[in-house]
Protein backbone atom coordinates (compact mmCIF):
# COMPACT_ATOMS: atom_id res chain seq x y z
CA UNK A 1 0.00 0.00 0.00
CA UNK A 2 1.65 3.44 -1.07
CA UNK A 3 2.11 5.68 1.63
CA UNK A 4 0.17 8.65 1.13
CA UNK A 5 1.47 11.16 3.71
CA UNK A 6 4.85 11.38 1.08
CA UNK A 7 6.28 14.19 -0.33
CA UNK A 8 4.77 12.55 -3.85
CA UNK A 9 1.38 11.81 -2.58
CA UNK A 10 1.40 15.27 -1.41
CA UNK A 11 2.52 16.98 -5.13
CA UNK A 12 -0.12 14.34 -7.10
CA UNK A 13 -3.19 15.58 -4.28
CA UNK A 14 -1.88 19.40 -4.48
CA UNK A 15 -2.58 19.15 -8.77
CA UNK A 16 -5.41 17.03 -8.19
CA UNK A 17 -6.81 20.07 -6.28
CA UNK A 18 -5.56 22.85 -8.18
CA UNK A 19 -6.77 21.68 -11.57
CA UNK A 20 -10.15 21.04 -9.80
CA UNK A 21 -10.76 24.72 -8.62
CA UNK A 22 -9.24 25.76 -11.93
CA UNK A 23 -12.40 23.87 -13.54
CA UNK A 24 -15.03 24.76 -10.62
CA UNK A 25 -13.64 28.60 -11.42
CA UNK A 26 -13.35 29.10 -15.10
CA UNK A 27 -16.71 26.45 -15.96
CA UNK A 28 -18.77 28.45 -13.56
CA UNK A 29 -17.48 31.97 -14.93
CA UNK A 30 -17.42 30.57 -18.74
CA UNK A 31 -20.36 29.42 -18.87
CA UNK A 32 -22.83 31.70 -17.09
CA UNK A 33 -21.48 33.99 -19.87
CA UNK A 34 -22.78 31.43 -22.63
CA UNK A 35 -26.35 31.46 -20.51
CA UNK A 36 -26.54 34.93 -19.55
CA UNK A 37 -25.37 36.49 -22.40
CA UNK A 38 -27.06 39.65 -22.80
CA UNK A 39 -26.74 40.27 -18.95
CA UNK A 40 -23.30 39.85 -18.94
CA UNK A 41 -22.83 41.94 -22.22
CA UNK A 42 -24.75 44.86 -20.33
CA UNK A 43 -22.86 44.94 -17.61
CA UNK A 44 -19.69 44.79 -19.36
CA UNK A 45 -20.83 47.98 -22.01
CA UNK A 46 -21.67 49.85 -18.62
CA UNK A 47 -18.61 48.98 -16.82
CA UNK A 48 -16.06 50.18 -20.13
CA UNK A 49 -18.70 53.01 -21.18
CA UNK A 50 -16.07 55.67 -20.43
CA UNK A 51 -12.82 53.48 -21.20
CA UNK A 52 -10.84 52.80 -24.30
CA UNK A 53 -11.75 49.59 -24.37
CA UNK A 54 -15.41 50.76 -24.72
CA UNK A 55 -15.70 49.86 -28.28
CA UNK A 56 -14.13 46.33 -28.59
CA UNK A 57 -16.51 44.79 -25.75
CA UNK A 58 -18.26 42.60 -28.28
CA UNK A 59 -15.11 41.19 -29.50
CA UNK A 60 -13.44 40.95 -25.56
CA UNK A 61 -16.42 39.41 -24.42
CA UNK A 62 -16.11 36.81 -27.19
CA UNK A 63 -12.72 35.84 -26.25
CA UNK A 64 -12.73 36.14 -22.68
CA UNK A 65 -16.07 33.41 -22.86
CA UNK A 66 -13.91 31.23 -25.06
CA UNK A 67 -10.67 31.49 -22.89
CA UNK A 68 -12.48 30.76 -19.46
CA UNK A 69 -14.59 27.84 -20.91
CA UNK A 70 -11.67 26.46 -22.40
CA UNK A 71 -9.26 26.91 -19.38
CA UNK A 72 -12.87 25.41 -17.47
CA UNK A 73 -13.12 22.67 -19.63
CA UNK A 74 -9.46 21.04 -20.03
CA UNK A 75 -8.87 21.48 -16.33
CA UNK A 76 -11.98 19.44 -15.35
CA UNK A 77 -10.57 16.97 -18.21
CA UNK A 78 -7.38 17.21 -17.14
CA UNK A 79 -8.34 16.77 -13.25
CA UNK A 80 -9.73 13.61 -14.78
CA UNK A 81 -6.93 12.36 -16.07
CA UNK A 82 -4.60 13.15 -13.58
CA UNK A 83 -7.13 10.91 -11.15
CA UNK A 84 -7.10 8.44 -13.84
CA UNK A 85 -3.77 7.94 -15.72
CA UNK A 86 -1.54 10.43 -13.59
CA UNK A 87 -0.59 12.45 -16.76
CA UNK A 88 -0.62 16.53 -16.07
CA UNK A 89 -0.41 17.32 -19.80
CA UNK A 90 -4.18 18.71 -20.37
CA UNK A 91 -4.50 20.25 -17.03
CA UNK A 92 -1.62 21.99 -17.72
CA UNK A 93 -2.85 23.49 -20.51
CA UNK A 94 -5.78 24.42 -18.53
CA UNK A 95 -3.96 26.44 -16.33
CA UNK A 96 -1.93 28.00 -18.95
CA UNK A 97 -5.29 28.93 -20.76
CA UNK A 98 -6.65 30.16 -16.95
CA UNK A 99 -3.67 32.18 -16.60
CA UNK A 100 -3.62 33.91 -19.85
CA UNK A 101 -6.94 35.28 -19.25
CA UNK A 102 -6.32 36.23 -16.17
CA UNK A 103 -4.10 37.95 -17.05
CA UNK A 104 -6.45 39.92 -20.33
CA UNK A 105 -8.64 40.26 -17.53
CA UNK A 106 -6.19 42.30 -15.23
CA UNK A 107 -5.32 44.79 -18.11
CA UNK A 108 -9.40 44.91 -19.01
CA UNK A 109 -9.84 46.22 -15.08
CA UNK A 110 -6.34 48.65 -15.29
CA UNK A 111 -8.01 50.42 -18.63
CA UNK A 112 -11.23 50.76 -17.02
CA UNK A 113 -9.33 52.03 -13.94
CA UNK A 114 -11.23 49.11 -11.49
CA UNK A 115 -7.74 49.08 -9.39
CA UNK A 116 -10.49 47.30 -6.83
CA UNK A 117 -11.70 44.56 -9.40
CA UNK A 118 -7.63 44.33 -11.07
CA UNK A 119 -6.37 43.71 -7.46
CA UNK A 120 -9.25 41.29 -7.03
CA UNK A 121 -7.71 39.16 -9.67
CA UNK A 122 -4.25 38.49 -7.96
CA UNK A 123 -5.40 35.74 -5.66
CA UNK A 124 -6.48 33.34 -8.67
CA UNK A 125 -3.12 34.91 -10.49
CA UNK A 126 -1.12 33.51 -8.06
CA UNK A 127 -2.86 30.35 -8.47
CA UNK A 128 -3.02 29.88 -11.91
CA UNK A 129 1.22 30.43 -11.90
CA UNK A 130 1.26 27.92 -9.14
CA UNK A 131 -1.10 25.49 -11.02
CA UNK A 132 1.59 25.63 -14.14
CA UNK A 133 4.38 25.05 -12.10
CA UNK A 134 2.67 22.13 -9.87
CA UNK A 135 1.27 20.93 -13.33
CA UNK A 136 4.55 21.07 -15.74
CA UNK A 137 6.70 17.71 -15.42
CA UNK A 138 9.64 17.44 -13.55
Amino acid sequence: MPNIHSPDSAFYILQVLVSAFLAVLFLQSGLDKVIDRKGNREYLNQHFARSPLASTVGPMFLVVTILEVSAGALSGVGCLLLILTRDSTVAFLGAVIAGINIVALFLGQRVAKDYAGAAALVPYFLLAITAIYLLAEH
